[in-house]
């Protein structure tokens, strides 16, 4: 399997499914760039600006939130139980049928 859905809910609450690539080494900010979704990634996918926050809605295994990102979001705003940065979810056939809400942007 090349590709899988995730479904991605804006900040609008407006729901869309998406077919995403998994054989391009792709995360999930990147992927929500690539779709023209309004979200920044300001530090490139390094875990250092929190612009790319998602909500995880659905029950998929993650994996383990590295220190980075625990620290990340340890200085962001509306950060939630389920909250994780895009740019550290690659995608991969585990994450088919994810469903992840934008965060609110902070400014």
């Amino acid at each position: 399997m090349n590709s899988i859905n995730i479904t991605i809910i804006d900040r609008d609450g407006n729901s869309q499914t998406y077919e995403a690539p998994t054989d391009m080494g792709l995360n999930l900010m990147e992927f929500c760039k690539a779709v023209e979704l309004p979200v920044k990634g300001e530090c490139g996918g390094m875990a250092m600006c929190a612009t790319c926050q998602v909500y995880v809605e659905s029950n998929h295994e993650l994996p383990e939130q590295s220190d980075a990102e625990l620290d990340m979001l340890d200085q962001a705003f509306y950060v939630k139980n389920n909250s994780r940065l895009g740019c550290q979810l690659h995608l991969n056939n585990q994450l088919d049928g994810l469903i992840v809400r934008l965060a609110p942007e902070s400014e």
